[in-house]
C-alpha cells in the first residue's frame, strides 16, 4: 500500500514536472516577437508609469526576439504578435503609452537616441522617451516593436503628382509670427521629411510658406496636414496676374505692388517677402508655363494675351511710374494732350505698341486697341446679315464697318421727308492714336457721341435749306458740304476724315411718280426729235443717190473746172512773173540814180570846201552854158571899171574856157579830136 503511494506520487510529481517544464520553453517564430508579462517576484512599477522595465512587475517594454527562451511561466506569461510590416508606400505613425510628459504647448514628442526605430522599448524609456504621439516615424520595412507600449497606424505616404503642389500645415511648433499670415520658412526638414528638424530650427505652428513639389514623401501626416492643390498653369495665349497675401503694404496712392527680385516666379515666397515684396496686385506677371505657387500666399488669376493685329496700334494708359507733375519742363509734349505721357511716367503713353503678341499686365496698364486702317461708319438699312448696330465687321476691300445705324430721315424745305443713306469713312495715323484717346477715350465713343450727332445734325440742316428735287440734284455740292464739315470737327479730335459719302436719298413715291412722268414727257420730246433727225438723215441719202446716178458727168465738169483753174493760176503766175521783173529793174535804176547822186553830192561838198558855196555855182553854171556850146560873151577882153587891168582866177578861167569852146567849134565834126587820127 505504501509502495503504492510513492508510484502515485511519484508519477503525479512527473507529471507536474513535465508541466512547469514544458511552459519554460518559449519558442518565438521568425515572423513573431514575444510581449512578456511579469507577475510575481519584481518591483512595483513607479507611479505613472504603465510599462515596466526588466525588474519590474508588469507588461514588459523590452520583447523577446524569434528563437527559444527559457521563462518560468508562473512568473512570466509571453503573448505572440506578428511582426510589425510597413510597406513601401506607407510610413508608420506611432504613439507611446508610456514615457515622460511632454513639455507645456507642445503636441508631440521630441526625438530621442538608441532605441533601435522603437525596437527597444527599455532604451526609449531610458533615455527620455515621452508619452504621447511621437515625431519620429517608420519607413518602409518589418519591425519587432512592443505593441503594447506603442501603438502604430500605417499611413500611405504623401504623393504629389506631377501638376500638382502640396500645401502644408503644421500642428506643432512656435506660434506665427505677430503681422503674418504664414509661418516663416526653416532649413533642413527635407520637405517635411524629418519634423524633429523643423521644430528644432525653429518651426511654427500653422500654414507653411513653403509647399512641397511632386514627389513621394515620408511625412508624419500626425504633425504636418499636406492639402495637394493643382499647380498654376498658364496655357499658351495667357498671362498669370498674382495678387499677394502677405507682404509690406502697398504705399499710399500705388495701385500696383513694386517688382520683387529673386522669388522664382512667386514660387519661392520667403524669397519674396525677404526682397521687401509688397501684399496686393503685382506689377510682375507669369507667362505661359506650370509654377509651383503656394496658394495661400498668392492668387493667381488667368487673363487672355493682349493680342494687337494688323492694321491697329494698342494705346497703353499706364496706372504705375511718376506723376506727369513730375515730367521737367523741357521734357513735356508740346502742343499735345494734357495726359499724353513719356515711358515712365502715369497716364496715357506717347508710344504705341504696333501688330504683336504681349504679355501685358492689365493691372498695370490698360491697352486701347486703335485700328488705324479706314473705318467706315453706315447710316443705311442693314442688308445681307451683316449685324445689328454696333458690330464690327471687314469687307472684301479691307475696309472695316465699325457701325450701323439707321438712314438718316431729314425734312427738306418744300415740307418732304427724305431718308438718306450716309457712309462716313474715318482713320486714325498711328501717331495721333494716344491723343485721340486722351481726347475721346476710344473709337466707339468718338462714334456714338460725335460722329453719328454730327452727321444727323449736318444733313438736317443742309436738307432744311433746299427742296427735295433740287436736294438730289446736288448730291454732289451736299456731299462736299457734309465732308468739309465732318473733316474740320474730327481734325479737334486728331482724327482723319477720309470721305463722306452719300449712298442713296429716298424721296416720298407721290413725288417720284411726279418726277418719272416729267422724265418720260422729256424723253418722249426727245425722241421725236430724233425721229426728225432721222428723216433729214434720209433725205441727204436720197440726195447722194442722186448725185451718184450723174457722177460721170460731174466727173467731167470737175475736170474741166480744175483745168480752167490751172489756166487762171498759170496766167496769173506769169503776169505776176512779168510785173516782178519790171519792179526789180526800177529798183535798180533807182539804186543807180541814188548812187550817183550821193556821189554827185559828196564832190559839190568837197568842192564847196574849196572854192566856197559862190564861186562853185558860178562854176557850174558855166559847165552848164559851156556844155551846151552857148556864146554868152563877146570875144573882145573889156576890162573891169575900176581901171586896174588886172584878172583873178575867175576871168582866167572863163577866158580859158571860152578859147576852148571856141576852137571846138570851129574843128570839123567828123575830124577827130585826137590829131586826125582814128580812134583804136
Amino acid at each position: 500500500m505504501i509502495v503504492a503511494l510513492i508510484v502515485v506520487a511519484a508519477v503525479i510529481l512527473l507529471l507536474l514536472f513535465l508541466i512547469v517544464a514544458g511552459g519554460m520553453l518559449i519558442v518565438v517564430g521568425g515572423q513573431q516577437v514575444g510581449v512578456v508579462e511579469r507577475r510575481y517576484f519584481g518591483r512595483t512599477l513607479p507611479a505613472g508609469r504603465v510599462v515596466a522595465m526588466r525588474d519590474e512587475v508588469g507588461v514588459q517594454a523590452r520583447v523577446l526576439p524569434p528563437g527559444l527562451h527559457i521563462m518560468f511561466p508562473f512568473i512570466y506569461v509571453v503573448r505572440k504578435t506578428d511582426m510589425l510590416m510597413i510597406s513601401e508606400d506607407e510610413v508608420g505613425i506611432l504613439e507611446s503609452i508610456d514615457g515622460l510628459p511632454l513639455e507645456p504647448g507642445r503636441i508631440f514628442a521630441r526625438h530621442v537616441e538608441g532605441h533601435d526605430t522603437f525596437q527597444d522599448g527599455e532604451a526609449f524609456l531610458r533615455n527620455g522617451g515621452q508619452k504621447g504621439p511621437q515625431i519620429d516615424i517608420l519607413p518602409p520595412g518589418q519591425y519587432r516593436i512592443n505593441t503594447y507600449l506603442f501603438t502604430i497606424r500605417a499611413q500611405p505616404v504623401v504623393t504629389i503628382s506631377k501638376g500638382q503642389v502640396g500645401v502644408v500645415s503644421a500642428r506643432d511648433g512656435d506660434p506665427i509670427t505677430p503681422g503674418r499670415l504664414l509661418a516663416r520658412k526653416v532649413q533642413g526638414h527635407q520637405a517635411f521629411q524629418d519634423g524633429e528638424a523643423f521644430l528644432r530650427a525653429g518651426g511654427q505652428l500653422g500654414p507653411q510658406i513653403e509647399v512641397i513639389l511632386p514627389g513621394r514623401y515620408r511625412i508624419n501626416t500626425d504633425l504636418f496636414n499636406v492639402e495637394v492643390h493643382p499647380a498654376t498653369i498658364v496655357a499658351a495665349n495667357q498671362v498669370g496676374l498674382v495678387t499677394a497675401k502677405d507682404g509690406a503694404p502697398l504705399p499710399s496712392g500705388e495701385l500696383v505692388a513694386v517688382s520683387a527680385e529673386g522669388h522664382n516666379d512667386f514660387q519661392d515666397a520667403s524669397a519674396y517677402l525677404g526682397a521687401g515684396g509688397q501684399r496686393g496686385p503685382q506689377y510682375d506677371l507669369l507667362k505661359p508655363g506650370t509654377y509651383y505657387i503656394n496658394p495661400l500666399m498668392f492668387d493667381v488669376q488667368l487673363d487672355k494675351v493682349a493680342i494687337v493685329q494688323r492694321g491697329e496700334v494698342a494705346v497703353l494708359v499706364s496706372n504705375v511710374g511718376k506723376e506727369p507733375e513730375d515730367i521737367p519742363h523741357e521734357e513735356r509734349l508740346s502742343g499735345r494732350e494734357r495726359y499724353v505721357v513719356p515711358a515712365g511716367f502715369r497716364g496715357i503713353q506717347s508710344e504705341v505698341a504696333g501688330p504683336g503678341v504681349y504679355y501685358l499686365n492689365r493691372w498695370a496698364y490698360i491697352a486701347y486697341i486703335i485700328p488705324t486702317t479706314n473705318l467706315t461708319i453706315d447710316w443705311a438699312e442693314e442688308s445681307g446679315g451683316n449685324g445689328d448696330p454696333g458690330t464690327d465687321a471687314t469687307g472684301a476691300s479691307g475696309v472695316r464697318r465699325v457701325q450701323l445705324f439707321n438712314p438718316l430721315a431729314v425734312i427738306s424745305r418744300d415740307g418732304f421727308e427724305m431718308r438718306v443713306s450716309v457712309k462716313v469713312v474715318i482713320r486714325v495715323r498711328p501717331d495721333q492714336a494716344p491723343l485721340m484717346v486722351a481726347k475721346i477715350g476710344s473709337i466707339e465713343n468718338l462714334i456714338d457721341h460725335v460722329i453719328h450727332p454730327m452727321i444727323d445734325s449736318s444733313f438736317r440742316n443742309q436738307a432744311s435749306s433746299s427742296e427735295a428735287m433740287n436736294f438730289m440734284q446736288d448730291r454732289a455740292d451736299e456731299q462736299a458740304k457734309a465732308h468739309a464739315r465732318t473733316r474740320e470737327e474730327l481734325e479737334k479730335y486728331h482724327v482723319e476724315c477720309v470721305s463722306v459719302l452719300i449712298s442713296q436719298i429716298i424721296l416720298p413715291q407721290e413725288l417720284m411718280e411726279i418726277h418719272t412722268r416729267r422724265v418720260i414727257a422729256a424723253q418722249q420730246q426727245a425722241m421725236f426729235i430724233e425721229q426728225q433727225k432721222a428723216e433729214h438723215e434720209r433725205i441727204a441719202t436720197e440726195n447722194t443717190r442722186a448725185k451718184a446716178d450723174k457722177q460721170i458727168e460731174l466727173v467731167a465738169a470737175q475736170i474741166g473746172v480744175q483745168i480752167a483753174d490751172q489756166t487762171k493760176k498759170k496766167t496769173i503766175i506769169e503776169a505776176e512773173g512779168r510785173a516782178r521783173a519790171v519792179q526789180v529793174e526800177g529798183e535798180a535804176e533807182g539804186k543807180k540814180i541814188l548812187a550817183i547822186g550821193t556821189a554827185t553830192a559828196e564832190a559839190y561838198d568837197k568842192q564847196v570846201e574849196a572854192v566856197g558855196q559862190l564861186n562853185l555855182a558860178g562854176i557850174e553854171v558855166t559847165k552848164s552854158i559851156a556844155g551846151a556850146g552857148l556864146k554868152i560873151t563877146p570875144d573882145i577882153m573889156v576890162g573891169g571899171a575900176d581901171g586896174a587891168g588886172g584878172a583873178n582866177v575867175f576871168t582866167a578861167f572863163i577866158a580859158q574856157l571860152l578859147a576852148s569852146n571856141r576852137n571846138a567849134l570851129t574843128t570839123s565834126p567828123d575830124q577827130p579830136e585826137n590829131g586826125g587820127q582814128p580812134n583804136r
